[in-house]
């Protein structure tokens, strides 16, 4: 089958490359997908700068590399780091963590090491990921935070598996009271008996993305409980908009669903692009399970977003 030349993008990086790349010079990238979660992988490793807000908002505009996040990988002086990760929205806004886009970046670095392991400083913290042998990627996500400041909300809550927040009438709303917390990135997540698809998250998506109860902005999410083991999800994701799959939205949700009693600490989280395995383990760390899917191969400036994919050759 057709194979790109650059399909094996990452290169190893020796102490003879230790001079930084030219800025302004095109860079690889992968563009990738985690249960349709559309990302693009750069390399950045050898280089001093970074992807811009303007490049990430140029390559979001494209018909091929439309994204949700970017992942940029950057070199790091860490001991016990392999790697930084600096993660981009289509709006050029900077996210704390993604959790799908780690899962690429994972099979990525794995294709071209061999290594099924990896330890990677985000803006949320320090994740540790892992491949396995049927090809799927565990990234542990780290512990979950509950305390009303710190997810943040701009009101104090004592309880935040329901807060006071709601769509519609006062006397018959369409949703309200959604449990709140922050796992890298703020959440929150109405709780409904009816499908997830029935309800407009496109249109007040935007409106609860932006209410003043989060001074940060937060991702929105409609979850269904189906099971003691199983729940639907949708996302509307901060800085995104509508997305076939949120990582830390997933495990919002399992470690919500979790605490107010509605599953076990164990469960499947059926996204529209497909299934996540959501543990909230005994320590406290949240762990998510799911595959990651390679599309396309290509050169990137980080500075300004003009791209060109590589080329294809039978293999």
């Amino acid at each position: 089958m057709p194979t790109l030349v650059i399909r094996q993008f990452f290169r190893h990086i020796g102490p003879e490359q230790k001079r930084v790349r030219a800025m302004g010079s095109m860079v690889p990238f992968a563009k990738m997908n985690g249960l349709g979660n559309d990302i693009v992988v750069i390399d950045m490793r050898g280089r001093s700068d970074a992807v811009t807000s303007e490049a990430a908002i140029a390559l979001a505009g494209g018909d091929r590399t439309g994204f949700d996040q970017i992942m940029a990988i950057h070199d790091i002086s860490l001991d016990g780091v392999d790697y930084r990760i600096d993660i981009l929205n289509r709006d050029g806004s900077r996210s704390q963590a993604c959790g799908n886009g780690t899962r690429c970046v994972v099979q990525a670095l794995a294709s071209e090491t061999g290594r099924k392991s990896f330890t990677f400083k985000t803006l949320a913290g320090i994740l540790n990921a892992e491949e396995h042998e049927d090809g799927l990627i565990s990234v542990d996500m780290g512990v979950p935070e509950f305390r009303w400041d710190r997810i943040p909300l701009a009101e104090e809550f004592y309880d935040t598996t329901r807060i006071e927040l709601q769509i519609g009438p006062i006397d018959a709303p369409v949703l309200h009271s959604p449990s709140a917390m922050s796992i890298g990135n703020p959440h929150a997540i109405f709780w409904v008996k009816e499908d997830v698809w029935s309800y407009d998250l496109e249109r007040f998506g935007p409106l609860l993305e932006n209410h003043p109860i989060f001074p940060e902005r937060a991702n929105i999410s409609i979850a269904r409980v189906t099971s003691d083991k199983t729940l639907d999800l949708r996302t509307w994701e901060r800085g995104v908009g509508l997305t076939r799959a949120c990582g830390s939205a997933a495990c919002a949700a399992g470690v919500c669903a979790a605490r107010t009693d509605r599953t076990g600490r164990e469960v499947t989280v059926n996204v529209p692009g497909g299934p996540l395995l959501i543990e909230w383990r005994a320590d406290n760390h949240v762990i998510m399970t799911g595959p990651a899917e390679w599309e396309f191969s290509g050169t990137v400036d980080p500075l300004s977003g003009d791209w060109q994919a590589a080329v294809e050759v039978d293999a």
